[in-house]
């Protein structure tokens, strides 16, 4: 099968964080168990009540020796579920061809390259007479990626001994191999003030006049810290929520905003936090009297930065004579970061394209990166 035939079975099967993922996890088991390949699943269920899996494989060994105790040489790191369809976005599962891109609903993010990967796993005649796969490679699967990746931290609290030496999570970067990537914080600003009778405003405090005062404050934000392989190269905030009042003649007594940061990974640990406590408290006297303001921390998770030797990283940029760069989007390589020795993430497709009825990934690039991959697993870093 060619890459895009596999890519065209796998769009086919709905796989939204909201349903389960075990189809996708059964097509794959019943595609690479006839190459030999070993695979242990591991199953859950979600605060929904819905089962959901993630799934390990590693390449056929003379021993067959599943390396789950051990730190494999090379693992592949790919989610398996996506966001819903775009709002009227017509046969989201059907992939569509047009101008030298395979258009459908996790396209690129990231089926495309788990297809070039099982692609990539089927024999090749000419190439495997003369090396074999690597003994140990590995292949991780997860579920719920898009809502938080909870299925690699369920994952990571049950395998505490997985170790990969190097990873390749999977991402659309249009094959630029990724090895450093911002990290992802959270927070939740509420402002209480006092309600009243809008024919009476002086009788009460607005919640949402006083967040209005502060939001900018927020957004001119910034820090000493940047990294040159980010656009742009620092720590950047945005407010992209805000809820508050009860009725248009109301002065309201409540409002709370979303404060949401990608911090570059070279960002002191909990800088972010201790900044927007500081900008709060010191905006809180120039508020009117009657107006309190409270900040929770809802997540804080650091990025990933290249290796001090990073030998994949090095070789991948060489044979797809494409620069390394940086993400600042959320992926589950923060979360692998901690277990491997060098983290490069790395995919077909553009995510300017992701999470929209626009996804789609250039065909050149599905068939590039089969050909970079049947490579990488015979070679030995």
């Amino acid at each position: 099968m060619t890459p895009l035939e596999i890519l065209r079975a796998l769009v086919a099967i709905p796989s939204v964080s909201s349903v389960s993922n075990l189809p996708v996890l059964a097509w794959v088991d019943d595609f690479l168990r006839p190459l030999g390949w070993q695979t242990q699943t591991q199953r859950y269920t979600d605060e929904a009540g819905i089962e959901k899996a993630n799934l390990l494989a590693y390449a056929p060994t003379i021993d067959k020796h599943i390396a789950a105790n051990t730190a494999s040489p090379l693992a592949f790191v790919c989610h398996t579920d996506t966001v819903p369809p775009a709002d009227g976005w017509h046969d989201p599962y059907t992939l569509q061809i047009a101008d030298g891109h395979a258009h459908g609903l996790g396209s690129c993010d990231v089926k495309a390259a788990l297809a070039c990967f099982l692609a990539a796993a089927l024999p090749q005649q000419a190439i495997q007479s003369r090396k074999s796969i690597q003994p140990g490679l590995a292949l991780v699967l997860t579920a719920d990626e898009e809502i938080g990746c909870k299925g690699m931290d369920r994952l990571l609290a049950s395998l505490p001994q997985l170790r990969f030496a190097r990873a390749i999570v999977s991402e659309p970067t249009s094959l630029r191999p990724a090895v450093a990537g911002k990290g992802y914080g959270l927070a939740r600003v509420t402002v209480r003030g006092r309600e009243a009778h809008s024919a009476f405003p002086r009788e009460g405090v607005s919640a949402i006049a006083a967040a209005a005062e502060l939001v900018p404050r927020i957004l001119a934000a910034s820090t000493c810290a940047t990294h040159s392989l980010f656009d742009p190269p620092s720590t950047t905030f945005n407010i992209g929520t805000i809820t508050g009042g009860t009725a248009k003649n109301i002065l309201p007594g409540e409002c709370s905003f979303l404060v949401e940061w990608r911090a570059v990974p070279n960002e002191t640990p909990g800088a972010i936090p201790a900044l927007l406590s500081e900008i709060l408290r010191a905006e809180q006297d120039k508020l009117q009297p009657g107006v309190t303001v409270t900040l929770e921390v809802l997540r804080d998770e650091p990025g990933f930065d290249r290796a001090t030797v990073a030998p994949l990283a090095d070789h991948l940029a060489a044979a797809l004579a494409r620069p390394l760069t940086g993400i600042s989007f959320g992926s589950e390589a923060t979360r692998v970061a901690r277990i491997a020795g060098e983290v490069v993430v790395l995919g077909p497709g553009d995510m300017h394209t992701a999470h929209s009825d626009r996804e789609c990934v250039p065909i050149a690039e599905l068939n590039e990166w089969t050909q970079i991959l049947r490579d990488l697993f015979r070679h030995a870093f």
